[in-house]
């Protein structure tokens, strides 16, 4: 099935994407986020493991290289269709049902804060069906379970190729957890990211 077959087949328009990586995650996000186009209808809210007392770069590396916005997650922040949202080192960022941002610092989840089980968790119980979540290379089990329940919502999952990811206990820890609609190596994901448009529409 071509990529354009995997979104057709989805009973529903994604509205947001929820997207996390940890080891080898920032070269990982490079190739596949310039892929999103710039009339991309869809929220992004991404994780990525980093030490929480270093000043994170990422916003300013991925705004050079994407043709949409890209935010720093704040608290109250209303998330923004067409936007990437990136949590900052040190919080936990979760969505409200009102669909505005929150960040906390409860205590880190598998080590890591920010989480990608936390947001993917929340995010689930935001978008349901409208939701898809993408894992992709991570040393740890960070976003296993925060996939399957976006599965169990009725979202659209893709994990990374192990075979291809530079950390790849990340992936196989989540392809053990449930079956994802899509097992893509980077350059499968960024060519499904592209056609992420207003003109996809639901089979259903």
């Amino acid at each position: 099935m071509t990529n354009t077959g995997l979104w057709s087949a989805h009973p529903h328009a994604i509205e947001a994407v929820a997207l996390g990586a940890s080891a080898g995650g920032v070269e990982a996000l490079l190739q596949v986020l310039p892929g999103l186009p710039a009339n991309c209808p869809a929220s992004v809210l991404l994780v990525l493991h980093m030490p929480q007392e270093r000043t994170s770069v990422l916003s300013d590396l991925l705004a050079a290289r994407l043709a949409l916005p890209v935010l720093e997650a704040a608290d109250k922040q209303r998330v923004q269709a067409g936007a990437v949202h990136v949590a900052p080192p040190g919080y936990h960022l979760l969505v409200e049902d009102d669909r505005t941002l929150a960040l906390n610092c409860d205590a880190p989840v598998l080590y890591s804060r920010p989480s990608i089980d936390v947001l993917m968790e929340a995010a689930a119980d935001v978008w349901g069906p409208a939701l898809a979540g993408i894992l992709l290379t991570g040393a740890n089990e960070d976003g296993a379970a925060g996939l399957a329940r976006i599965k169990q919502a009725g979202g659209f999952t893709v994990v990374q190729d192990p075979a291809e990811a530079q950390a790849s206990a990340m992936p196989l820890a989540a392809l053990a957890r449930h079956q994802p609609d899509a097992i893509l190596p980077l350059a499968g994901i960024r060519t499904l990211l592209s056609q992420l448009d207003p003109h996809h529409a639901p089979t259903a």
